[in-house]
């Protein structure tokens, strides 16, 4: 359907002239607005020959000013058909693009399961652990074998995947503002044990700067299921110690107990509930 520019909407139009005025092209184009999504991101490896491969999906809803604190895989939000349907699609957008490399298929879900695309990124995402945890595919090292030349080490019907992941990223911030808090490390100590990994530069005496990103670990947990996962993490969250300035540990933790986030009935929202007095969106 083609509108005149009389017919469109207000805000539109002013947007238009903003755009004219700002890049000489006032061309938009109108998506569809989905009130309560859940972000879900397929992860896709692809080489210089032609080859392309999809490593599953990630659940990254659950997030804090659009950046992502938790994720895991797989998502509950799937059907076997759903899943299989937004695997395939990451997979014929890249291969159209000959894309090679480490990259991300990013979309949003609704709550019928159907998949609308949203971006792709072209790098290695911060939470690709939870996807080495359940396919044992080092993803780090094929994107370096990749540019190097070397074709996928693996095709599509060697992935396989094993339990339930997830990842926590360690911030320095308030918990409850989300507010930086940098300074110096007084005491650091990370969970150990079966299914747990911990990625981190920190160390006892480092300090945080504010110059930087406030990520200062990531705390990875693999279980057989989802139920086992989720305890190993909460332990680890118990276990670890970081002393000398503010993290959003205790944040996390209560990401973990929310009703809806451990029955799996959650979306991009769920930071609303949690802190429901902190802008989450500016």
């Amino acid at each position: 359907m083609v509108l005149r520019p009389e017919e469109l909407p207000k805000a539109y139009q002013t947007a238009s002239r903003e755009a004219e005025a700002a890049f000489g092209n006032g061309e938009m184009y109108m998506e569809k607005y989905l009130a309560r999504p859940r972000h879900v991101e397929v992860q896709l490896l692809g080489d210089k020959h032609g080859n392309l491969i999809h490593l599953g999906e990630r659940e990254c809803s659950v997030q804090r000013k659009y950046q992502k604190i938790l994720e895991e895989t797989p998502t509950v939000a799937l059907t076997d058909q759903q899943r299989e349907a937004i695997w395939a699609d990451a997979v014929k957008g890249a291969s159209a693009l000959d894309y090679y490399s480490a990259g991300t298929m990013e979309f949003l879900v609704d709550g019928e399961g159907k998949h609308y695309f949203m971006e792709m990124n072209t790098r290695i995402q911060v939470e690709h652990p939870i996807t080495e945890e359940v396919t044992l595919i080092d993803l780090v090292k094929e994107q370096i074998l990749i540019a190097g030349g070397a074709p996928l080490s693996y095709t599509q019907e060697d992935v396989t995947f094993r339990g339930h992941a997830i990842e926590c990223r360690i911030n320095a911030e308030d918990p409850e503002t989300l507010a930086p808090a940098p300074g110096q490390i007084t005491a650091f100590n990370i969970p150990k044990g079966p299914g747990v990994r911990v990625d981190t530069a920190a160390h006892e005496e480092a300090f945080v700067s504010p110059f930087y990103d406030s990520m200062i670990a990531k705390v990875i947990v693999h279980g057989r299921d989802r139920e086992e996962a989720l305890a190993r993490m909460r332990r680890s969250l118990d276990l670890m110690v970081i002393e000398g300035i503010r993290t959003n540990i205790p944040l996390l933790r209560k990401v973990l107990e929310h009703p809806g986030f451990v029955a799996g009935d959650y979306d991009t929202h769920l930071m609303d509930e949690i802190l429901p007095n902190v802008d989450l969106r500016g």
